[in-house]
């Protein structure tokens, strides 16, 4: 009896800390790891990140989600990590250079002037363009003039390279894992300023 006693006196411990932990990691956050250079500068391939699953996604938020199924070249349980930049309801257009968002144009600056002007075409080409004109070429949501209820346009920092929704559509908020933060230990204190605290 004494060493039953014993042995459950640490077993049950270590049973609800691995269940708490657990949960946590359902509902709360989880940890990630960023994978390409879509994100540059602001974070870095192999970089490590958290993802807080209840946190609000807001304009300029950077979150991670699941792209299986909205990029057609994403494989199963393939996580994306953007930046999100038209919430349900906006309209989203580049002209001139700049990021519009109903109507009203975005401070991008943290990314290089570079990026959110050439980095921003669609394919690499100049010119302009706005939900519908890009919706011609997606999967799915053809003829889009707004974003969906319920759904988000992302683009990553690293507009050159990355595979966003420019070229395959917005993403399902039921497909998003959470919001991105990043240690604070990690990077420079610009950085994670752009990451933590960008969301309005």
């Amino acid at each position: 009896m004494k060493f039953f006693k014993s042995v459950m006196s640490w077993v049950i411990p270590i049973a609800i800390g691995l269940i708490l932990a657990l949960l946590i990691r359902q509902y709360l956050f989880t940890l990630a790891k960023v994978d390409g250079p879509s994100m540059q500068p602001n974070l870095e391939s192999g970089e490590r990140i958290m993802v807080f699953r209840q946190a609000k996604i807001k304009h300029r938020s950077v979150v991670v989600f699941d792209a299986a199924g909205e990029d057609p070249t994403a494989a199963p349980n393939t996580d994306y990590v953007k930046r999100v930049i038209g919430l349900p309801g906006d309209t989203v257009a580049f002209r001139g250079g700049n990021i519009y968002v109903n109507n009203k144009k975005v401070n991008q600056d943290y990314i290089s002037k570079d990026q959110q002007q050439k980095g921003t075409y669609y394919n690499r080409m100049p010119g302009d363009w706005d939900l519908t004109s890009l919706s011609k070429n997606w999967p799915k949501n053809k003829g889009a003039v707004k974003v969906p209820q319920g759904e988000y346009f992302v683009l990553g920092d690293h507009r050159s390279v990355s595979n966003d929704s420019r070229y395959w559509g917005f993403v399902p908020k039921n497909k998003v894992v959470g919001v991105v933060k990043t240690f604070p230990w990690n990077t420079t204190k610009q950085k994670r300023y752009n990451i933590n605290e960008l969301g309005y």
